[in-house]
């Protein structure tokens, strides 16, 4: 798997605002807090990204799993609303139980969550997914798949594409993928729209990556489930009922996809500046850059 800089990847989310929902707001004020616990009382729903948030690749945050239980203890409603679509949301939970979070699984929504809702009862389609070897899909009603790999003759014989984990994605793959929508040109759906996302040694290339090159190379339109769009944000406040979105706020690492989500959506939003997207950078010539400007600068969860 390719790695990529902060920078670079910076460079490569502004490379497709076109593609994004736009920015809301006009430059602030942009207040600094240290942690979650400075701004506790003036929400209800805490919504929160979970790499650069909860966790960097397979670690805990320090300090997160305490910060999350105080939270909880207080009466706060946490939802996890990730772009994490390789696994369901129960292997999800595992995965933050063993970090130290305990989470319902009502309480862990993700970008894959809000593609299966939208594809529940298409049955007919026989798709081509990106994903790990192995792969389970038990959370999708009927789908009717295959896994993309070295073979041809697949990319050609599905009726569209899926794209949902690019761990073990490659090169001769997406050239492959790319072939075949310029012979014949089918749907895409994604189910990651996160270019990046970091991990322990730097920052990986996800399945918004390969969409994006997509759109680029052969004119396809992906449709894109999870962060910024407004799918995930709209399952993830279902499941809570009615709501007063001014005491709902956003927590996560990036510009592009946390806090643009955030402001389509209607919400607060805090940007996380310690840990994840921004740890290595100035995070406030960032937001200038960028024109996308949160409520909060969070220095640490």
């Amino acid at each position: 798997m390719s790695m990529v800089t902060a920078d670079q990847a910076f460079r490569a989310y502004e490379a497709v605002r076109h593609r994004l929902p736009p920015a809301v707001g006009q430059g602030g004020p942009v207040r600094h807090v240290e942690t979650l616990a400075e701004i506790a009382d003036a929400f209800d729903v805490f919504l929160l990204d979970a790499f650069g948030v909860l966790n960097i690749g397979e670690t805990a945050i320090p300090g997160a799993p305490e910060r999350i239980a105080d939270l909880q203890q207080a009466g706060k409603t946490v939802i996890v609303v990730s772009n994490a679509a390789s696994v369901p949301a129960k292997d999800l939970q595992q995965k933050y139980r063993r970090l130290g979070f305990e989470f319902e699984l009502s309480r862990i929504v993700t970008s894959r969550s809000a593609m299966a809702v939208a594809m529940n009862g298409q049955r007919g389609t026989h798709w081509g997914v990106m994903a790990p070897e192995h792969s389970e899909f038990g959370d999708f009603d009927g789908l009717n798949s295959v896994l993309l790999g070295d073979d041809a003759e697949i990319f050609d014989e599905v009726e569209g594409f899926l794209l949902m984990g690019s761990g073990t994605w490659t090169e001769a793959r997406q050239t492959l993928l790319e072939t075949a929508l310029k012979t014949r040109p089918r749907p895409v759906l994604v189910a990651n729209p996160d270019i990046v996302a970091p991990r322990e040694d730097g920052f990986s290339q996800e399945p918004g990556h390969f969409a994006h090159q997509l759109a680029d190379r052969v004119g396809v339109e992906p449709v894109f489930y999870g962060k910024p769009f407004s799918n995930v944000f709209d399952l993830a406040l279902s499941r809570i009922g009615p709501v007063d979105k001014s005491r709902v706020i956003m927590i996560g690492d990036s510009l592009h996809t946390d806090i643009l989500g955030a402001q389509s959506c209607g919400i607060a939003s805090g940007l996380i500046a310690k840990f994840g997207f921004f740890a290595d950078l100035d995070v406030m010539r960032a937001i200038e850059s960028a024109g996308i400007y949160p409520d909060f600068v969070v220095e640490r969860p």
